[in-house]
């Protein structure tokens, strides 16, 4: 027997196409909401974690910067401490200068040069004196530069010609004013250790 359905299948077909769809789309925007959820709550999580942090590293930062003002005062205040130590060791060391200065003077003045005055100024030392000629000022000063362990930079200020005695004793002479640095003890001895430090090195003369 051939039966013959008179139902409206396609209609029925379509309707539940149709449902199918709906459900699916339900479904999607459940899944997706879901998803969302879960992301926004993953990076909300991070996001509280990495503000934790850079609240962390913000207090540690102000810590650091205590802590370097602390150690940039002691630094000044060692310095200072440093500073008033050497004043105080230069004092010192300058109480021998004159002894010394003198000892060199005597070896240094070549004859013919007669010295009439010393003025000390700080480290900085005025000489005036007599000589037979300009030549003998030429030797002195180069004695003060090359000869000398304390004294250095000579520096001829000014020369004239002078008549001393009288009548028959009257001698022509070149009067002169030379400047020249001094040293320190501490300087000298930081120089002396350089020399030694290069004479050591290969290759030094």
């Amino acid at each position: 027997m051939i039966k013959i359905n008179l139902l409206p299948h396609r209609e029925e077909k379509r309707k539940q196409l149709k449902s199918d769809f709906y459900g699916l789309l339900l479904l999607s925007a459940i899944v997706g909401a879901l998803i969302v959820v879960v992301v926004s709550a993953y990076f909300s999580r991070e996001l509280g974690t990495q503000t934790d942090k850079n609240t962390f590293i913000k207090n540690e930062i102000v810590k650091l910067d205590e802590r370097i003002k602390e150690i940039a005062t002691l630094r000044q205040e060692i310095d200072g401490l440093k500073a008033r130590q050497q004043a105080v060791e230069d004092l010192q060391g300058d109480r021998n200068q004159p002894v010394y200065l003198l000892d060199e003077l005597v070896k240094l003045t070549p004859e013919g040069v007669y010295l009439r005055t010393l003025k000390q100024e700080g480290q900085r030392v005025v000489l005036t004196g007599y000589a037979q000629s300009q030549d003998r000022v030429a030797e002195f000063i180069r004695n003060l530069g090359t000869k000398s362990d304390w004294m250095y930079k000579p520096d001829l200020d000014g020369i004239s010609s002078a008549v001393l005695g009288a009548a028959k004793d009257a001698k022509k002479v070149s009067d002169f004013q030379v400047n020249v640095s001094i040293r320190r003890p501490r300087e000298k001895e930081d120089i002396a250790s350089q020399a030694g430090e290069t004479a050591k090195k290969p290759g030094a003369p």
